[in-house]
């Protein structure tokens, strides 16, 4: 194939609007691949340089052809490469994409080769040296070019038979232990001078930005290094351990390190102060060995004093990206340190009274990211369920703050009911692995002075369970009305049932038992009328909130073993139900009825749309 058919070829692939003409183009330069002349056809693509889309080709194929490559060749192209960029620092930044991740691959596949008496692909780093003392854009590719080293190296996935996994893992651990905190350390010196110099800097200018913005990810890259093999995947739990090696603590011991990152969230602009961010919340997750005793107290005030100037004037945190990367940050800081250790910090009462404010400021504005309410549930059920664990002199103050991080969340639901059935917006309680989940974080956080609690949601529920049945009995009420209050009362009915589930989590005592069965009757009294609706217009919503609620009530008593003599007191005088069997019992009836009742209701609609 010549080389101008080639370069056509590439161009309908990326610019064609006819799906035909694409198709063919696509089919044609897969055989391109896999032809005898595909590897000096891509150096030849790259000389004439005269489309960006055959180049963008040439690399990517160079980069399929790796693995049937001798080592004079892979050599060849290792240097053809490094002086292609050095000598074309302005090319699209798709194709220097592409051609960094071609010498990153060829660089880990090669590793271990020798040549010559010396192993020529780890001598990578000493190459891209020289692209940091260039111009802006060829100090750019350089640090481009040791990010996504950085990140194949942390790749596990096995190209062939050649690069088994035990040999990937063999190759990241040479590569760990030889470089990787070198390049650390280079890309902190890089954004210290970029903090010295940001006067002088334009952090809007797009090649300045696109650099700062590089080097950031580059360091971010170091810091979620799989340092283990452990092969964690941090989407999967925020909260793992990062197992720094200990021959990086001088870099951590020195509190400068720390305060670069929290002095870049306060220069850089939103776009890129997220990224200096996502680097903290990496530190403060370093394994706890790292530091001995004093030293990690030294560490987590350093931490925690940031923390607090950040929240003080909530500078950037308006931005969505800075907003969620604080949120993750808050979080760490009690996964990875314990609740003692955080109350010997001597700003913890300034900064509990802060994060306190921030939280309940956070749940309020339930529109604004709301997938970040995450971390600070986390935060919050993670310190209540330290505190029987604290041996601390000092006050922890969580008594003070916790009802109102309680409180808020339950007077946000509320409010933003009505908000959302009137403007049709998506509503939270579809999602019901999210309800479940924050659920689950409330059950803890709401048992935190728990009579405060109870009072709170006795007067809610009474308010609009009263409400509600006031509207059931007007003629001509407005049916939005009755959906606000039944969308009210569901979430009131999560609540309750979580925390009623929450007494496992901590020792009950018997006026505890009592508010718990006070909560337990005004949702049975609810039922009374939820069930006399449900054949007609009953709210499926707040049925699977009650069902939910029995689930909770029945996982209580068979899980709990001890006497709940308070309890079955009440429920005596209200229902007649006197004792565990009779209540489970009763239970078990309501269940039934509403499964029937809803599986008749599903029926009846679908038939109804058959018709």
């Amino acid at each position: 194939m010549e080389i101008q058919q080639l370069e056509i070829l590439c161009k309908q692939l990326y610019e064609a609007t006819d799906s035909v003409i694409r198709s063919d183009a696509e089919k044609a330069l897969v055989a391109f691949v896999s032809s005898p002349d595909a590897l000096p056809k891509c150096q030849m693509l790259l000389e004439r340089a005269d489309s960006s889309y055959a180049q963008l080709l040439a690399a990517t194929t160079l980069t399929k052809l790796i693995q049937g490559l001798n080592l004079e060749q892979r050599i060849d192209i290792r240097s053809y490469v490094l002086n292609y960029l050095a000598n074309r620092p302005n090319l699209q930044h798709f194709v220097v994409q592409a051609l960094v991740t071609l010498l990153a691959k060829i660089t880990k596949y090669g590793w271990f080769d020798m040549y010559k008496s010396e192993l020529i692909f780890q001598n990578l780093f000493e190459d891209v040296k020289k692209f940091l003392q260039g111009s802006v854009e060829h100090c750019t590719i350089g640090v481009q070019i040791l990010s996504q080293l950085v990140l194949e190296m942390n790749s596990i996935i096995e190209v062939d038979v050649n690069l088994t996994f035990s040999k990937n893992r063999k190759i990241a651990t040479s590569f760990r232990d030889q470089q990787l905190y070198d390049i650390f350390l280079l890309s902190c010196s890089l954004l210290v001078t970029a903090r010295d110099n940001s006067k002088n800097l334009n952090f809007m200018d797009e090649s300045q930005q696109a650099l700062i913005s590089h080097v950031l990810r580059l360091t971010k890259n170091c810091l979620s290094f799989d340092f283990i093999g452990s092969s964690t995947d941090e989407s999967s739990d925020d909260m793992n351990s990062v197992q720094i090696p200990t021959s990086w603590r001088p870099a951590f011991l020195d509190s400068n390190t720390l305060k670069l990152f929290f002095d870049l969230y306060q220069i850089l602009p939103n776009g890129l102060a997220s990224y200096s961010l996502s680097c903290l919340v990496q530190m403060t997750s370093v394994r706890r060995s790292l530091f001995n005793n004093s030293e990690r107290t030294k560490f987590l005030t350093h931490l925690v004093e940031g923390v607090k100037n950040i929240l003080m004037n909530l500078h950037g945190l308006s931005d969505p990206d800075n907003y969620h990367e604080f949120c993750r940050l808050l979080a760490r800081l009690k996964s990875n340190y314990q609740l003692g250790e955080l109350i010997a910090v001597p700003c913890y009462p300034e900064a509990i009274q802060l994060i306190a404010k921030f939280t309940v400021q956070s749940l309020q504005m339930w529109q604004f990211a709301p997938n970040s309410v995450h971390y600070l549930l986390t935060l919050w059920q993670r310190m209540v369920a330290s505190v029987p664990y604290v041996k601390s002199p000092e006050p922890h103050l969580l008594g003070t703050y916790t009802p109102e991080v309680t409180k808020a969340y339950i007077e946000s639901r509320l409010d933003a009911v009505p908000v959302i059935v009137r403007d049709n917006m998506e509503d939270p309680l579809d999602d019901l692995c999210m309800v479940q989940q924050q659920l689950e974080q409330l059950s803890v956080i709401e048992r935190c002075e728990y009579d405060k609690t109870c009072t709170l949601l006795v007067q809610h529920f009474d308010q609009k369970a009263r409400e509600y049945e006031n509207l059931l009995q007007t003629r001509n009420a407005n049916p939005m009305d009755i959906t606000v209050h039944e969308l009210q009362l569901t979430w009131l009915v999560y609540i309750i049932g979580s925390a009623i589930v929450g007494r496992l989590t901590v020792n009950s005592n018997d006026d505890h038992d009592t508010m718990d069965a006070e909560l337990v009757i005004r949702v049975l009294q609810l039922m009374s009328l939820t069930d006399a609706r449900l054949p007609q217009a009953g709210c499926e919503k707040l049925e699977l909130a009650v069902l939910s609620f029995l689930e909770q009530v029945r996982k209580m008593h068979i899980t709990e073993q001890t006497q709940k003599a308070n309890v079955y007191k009440r429920l005596s005088e209200v229902f007649g139900l006197n004792d565990e069997q009779m209540l489970l019992s009763f239970i078990n009836r309501k269940m039934w009825v509403k499964y029937t009742n809803m599986h008749k209701s599903v029926k009846s609609d679908s038939a109804t749309s058959q018709n």
